[in-house]
């Protein structure tokens, strides 16, 4: 049986548990399971390599001791294992990370997972359907990442669980553009369910990885902190399937909740694809300085991000239109990153690209610290011909950005080889600044072209509605702060 039918199979499984609501709590169920499948199969391979090797968790919790056994435990007996014992015992586990990095991947992963399932009869169907994948088979376990962007595309109804998952082809690109080497410490301060580290890693590993050191080597310069539970979970077990043994540099936290100040500017290459739409919680914003603190969490990424880059680290963020066009706290912004950083390109994605989760439109910002922006070049990416919009059925591709590969050139040279033509175009810092940073600058080489699509227009509309909305929350929190300070004067 192919893993999507096993994956298929699973979740109709689950669906008959009373305890599983809906496609997140599925989803949820199924990364922890995972997981320690995952982590079994790497500790076999692990003890199959090395003299003396130590489990880095009771053997008792190791999957081939209670899941692997299709007539092993099953119904109450099996639930009380795991919600009394597995769980109890994992999540309090005593693994220092210094001598115990695999036992505290353990305890970090399972740290807020939960299990959702009531019939323990189900739950075995589960595991022994589980069973049937073997993820020390390579091609079962590079086939696996299809099925696992599949899942989080299935996850369209489940609230803002799109924001887990960036289409492949998007990631691809701006890891080719961007090149990490080996050596470089890669980070993801927002990174999800890994996969930009993922594809990170493979592509170190395919360009630049020649020996066992240099693999060495990679396992260690990849960073990603997440801080919602269930994509570092996810995210774990990425990367363990892409072969990092010890993903302890994946952190469940949330980076904006330590001062800026605080952050050491060592970072060679961050590739991410930060929250955007949303609000941080109070208090967050209190990490960054006084006059360009807000609550919008793209916002404060992109000051970390530029924070956290070493002198000539690279840089590629996903980011709406509302950053390039947004005045206020954007502008300072926008103003602070073409004077300490090159931002030497910005590709202007159409419509669509991260449907079903969002129909606002998006643009990918490249930049390198340590030199001010002298010019801007603006790619448009268009629609390949036939194609009006993006959808779950008919996603974007990589090879669709074979033009932008073809166009880019070389930074060391400062793109001399790049020239406009119908899709690109070059802008100055200077009409950058008197356009007071506005960088929501059309393309000079097509006129206005009426838009009547209902789709677009509609997703138009909810972007222009969404943006009135933050407006309108960081007006009152001005104006609560305002007035939180005259009562105190008065006192």
């Amino acid at each position: 049986m192919s893993i999507s039918s096993v994956i298929k199979s699973i979740q109709d499984i689950m669906r008959q548990d009373a305890g599983v609501d809906g496609d997140a709590q599925r989803l949820g169920q199924l990364s922890w399971l995972l997981f320690l499948k995952v982590f079994d199969a790497q500790e076999e391979a692990l003890e199959f390599e090395q003299d003396h090797y130590t489990a880095p968790i009771p053997e008792k919790y190791l999957w081939r001791n209670w899941a692997a056994d299709a007539e092993g435990m099953t119904g109450d007996e099996l639930l009380s294992f795991i919600n009394d014992q597995l769980f109890t015992d994992l999540k309090n586990l005593v693994a220092p990370i210094d001598t115990n990095p695999r036992g505290f991947v353990v305890r970090q992963g399972l740290s807020d997972a939960y299990n959702y399932m009531k019939n323990g009869t189900l739950l075995r169907q589960v595991i022994n359907k589980l069973n049937e994948i073997d993820f020390t088979r390579s091609g079962e376990r590079h086939l696996f990442g299809d099925i696992y962007e599949q899942l989080l595309r299935d996850l369209q109804s489940a609230g803002n669980a799109g924001e887990f998952y960036t289409p492949r082809a998007v990631t691809r690109f701006i890891v080719d553009r961007v090149d990490p080497k080996l050596g470089e410490r890669i980070m993801d301060p927002a990174c999800g369910t890994g996969g930009f580290l993922t594809c990170s890693f493979d592509h170190v590993k395919n360009n630049y990885v020649k020996t066992a050191e240099d693999h060495k080597t990679l396992q260690q310069q990849i960073l990603g902190f997440e801080k919602k539970q269930l994509p570092h979970l996810l995210c774990t077990t990425n990367m363990m399937l892409h072969g990092i043994e010890v993903p302890v540099q994946i952190r469940h936290d949330n980076t904006l909740s330590k001062p800026l100040s605080s952050w050491d500017s060592d970072i060679d290459v961050i590739i991410t694809n930060p929250p955007f739409g949303g609000t941080e919680e109070q208090g967050i914003e209190k990490n960054f300085p006084a006059d360009l603190q807000t609550r919008e969490t793209a916002d404060l990424f992109l000051q970390l991000i530029i924070e956290l880059l070493a002198d000539q680290g690279r840089a590629a963020v996903v980011l709406p239109d509302g950053t390039l066009f947004g005045e206020g706290v954007k502008t300072k912004l926008k103003k602070m990153l073409t004077e300490e950083c090159n931002l030497h390109t910005i590709i202007r994605l159409p419509n669509g690209v991260f449907n079903p989760y969002t129909g606002i439109k998006t643009n990918l910002l490249f930049f390198t610290k340590g030199q001010p922006t002298r010019d801007i070049w603006f790619y448009e990416h268009p629609y390949p011909a036939g194609v009006k919009n993006y959808s779950k059925t008919r996603p974007m591709k990589f090879e669709e950005f074979q033009a932008e590969i073809d166009w880019w050139g070389s930074e060391a040279d400062g793109f001399a080889s790049r020239v406009e033509n119908e899709q690109a175009w070059k802008v100055s810092i200077e009409d950058v600044i008197a356009r007071n940073f506005n960088l929501d600058i059309k393309n000079p080489h097509q006129g206005e072209v009426i838009n009547h699509d209902p789709d677009e227009l509609l997703a138009s509309y909810a972007q222009q509605q969404q943006s009135i909305s933050q407006l309108r929350d960081q007006l009152k929190d001005i104006l609560s702060a305002a007035l939180a300070d005259n009562t105190a004067q008065g006192e």
